[in-house]
């Protein structure tokens, strides 16, 4: 395939540079690292670390896809891929493995909605991840947990990261009298 090239990246095997992070490798990556029965602290470090790895080298494949002549409207969507999986895996750590809920209430759902530049699908290398936690009503004390493990883990990896918690009312409240909270919503 012309413009096609590929390379061993360790984020996958062997592959066409296109994909910025193989899902399945990450998953299998993640789930041998969290194999066994750890202590929450040692199962955090090592889950870190394994996010550490393949953000290192999933940025430097992006990298690398750019210099060889990518564009940058694709560098820019590959890294936003790149970072969902990531929070997809920290989102899911946090939530099932740190402070697991065997059936959540109402007042316990919790989303994790991508917003700003991010949210558009467009994340630069070093921009900030934007990020809102969506509640129903008001923060209940394991969301809290939830949220709060996932920013440690997003700033432990080097993320900057702009985020917000807010019920769907609080968001239409805030964005009816801020017009950046309104673009950034978009």
């Amino acid at each position: 395939m012309e413009g096609s090239r590929s390379r061993r990246d360790g984020v996958g095997e062997t592959r066409d540079t296109r994909a910025a992070v193989d899902l399945r490798a990450l998953e299998a990556e993640l789930e041998a690292a969290m194999d066994g029965d750890l202590p929450a602290e040692a199962s955090r470090d090592r889950f870190l670390a394994t996010l550490k790895s393949v953000l290192a080298r999933g940025d430097e494949a992006i990298r690398w896809r750019f210099e060889a002549e990518l564009s940058g409207t694709q560098t820019v969507h590959d890294r936003c891929r790149l970072v969902d999986q990531i929070l997809r895996a920290v989102y899911d750590f946090a939530s099932e493995r740190l402070y697991p809920l065997g059936s959540a209430s109402s007042g316990e759902r919790l989303a994790m909605v991508a917003v700003g530049g991010y949210g558009r699908g467009e994340l630069a290398p070093h921009s900030d991840v934007d990020l809102l936690f969506l509640i129903p009503y008001k923060v209940t004390p394991r969301s809290e947990q939830v949220i709060e493990s996932i920013l440690y883990l997003l700033w432990d990896l080097g993320l900057k990261v702009g985020h917000a918690v807010r019920s769907v009312d609080d968001c239409m409240r805030h964005a009816k009298s801020d017009m950046t909270i309104r673009t950034n919503l978009l």
